[in-house]
């Protein structure tokens, strides 16, 4: 279920992109066309989503190095971060594609039906925010999530401007809940 939570953006976009595509087709067809595409029908093909791979994987790329490249505030903020990331985890940090810094594994099977690897918890200095990730999302968490301070969501990102917009102590309460929730699927 949490797999299939964390990937179910991905499903939704690639049907929500192929509803897009239909629409703009439609509108570039004359009327004798019109019956054809009306009758077309854009299904998902979980076989084929299954099939492509991964593109953002465990790799040997050097954290120190990517954090380095970061400008100083970030990467004091990113070393913050993976102190509790490593605290909660156990883990050491391990570059997840060229932008992702993540701790430990867990196996995954997706609504699509792809399976794979991913990390228990990890984050991510993007240009507009620090987007910290933590798996079993935020839904069941809302009197935490009042008092953490500053910071949008997504479905299982946390979006912060910078460490000082947020309670330290309940970020790491947070990420602590996030590893342990995904406990049973963990690989060790």
């Amino acid at each position: 279920m949490l797999a299939a939570a964390a990937f179910g953006a991905a499903d939704f976009c690639a049907t929500f992109l192929g509803a897009i595509y239909f629409f703009v087709v439609a509108m570039g067809r004359s009327s004798e066309q019109d019956a054809s595409v009306r009758s077309a029908t854009f299904v998902r093909q979980p076989e084929a989503m299954a099939k492509a791979e991964l593109k953002t994987k465990l790799n040997d790329a050097s954290v120190d190095a990517f954090i380095d490249q970061q400008p100083e505030a970030v990467a004091a903020d990113c070393r913050t971060i993976i102190k509790l990331m490593k605290k909660a985890t156990g883990e050491e940090p391990m570059m997840w594609g060229a932008s992702i810094v993540g701790f430990g594994r867990y196996a995954y099977e997706g609504a699509s039906g792809r399976s794979g690897e991913w990390m228990i918890t990890g984050f991510s200095p993007r240009k507009a925010n620090l987007t910290v990730y933590i798996m079993m999302g935020f839904e069941k968490e809302a009197a935490l999530m009042k008092k953490l301070g500053k910071y949008t969501t997504g479905k299982s990102c946390l979006y912060i401007k910078q460490l000082s917009d947020v309670d330290l102590k309940l970020l790491e309460e947070l990420i602590v809940k996030g590893v342990k929730a995904m406990a049973k699927h963990r690989i060790k």
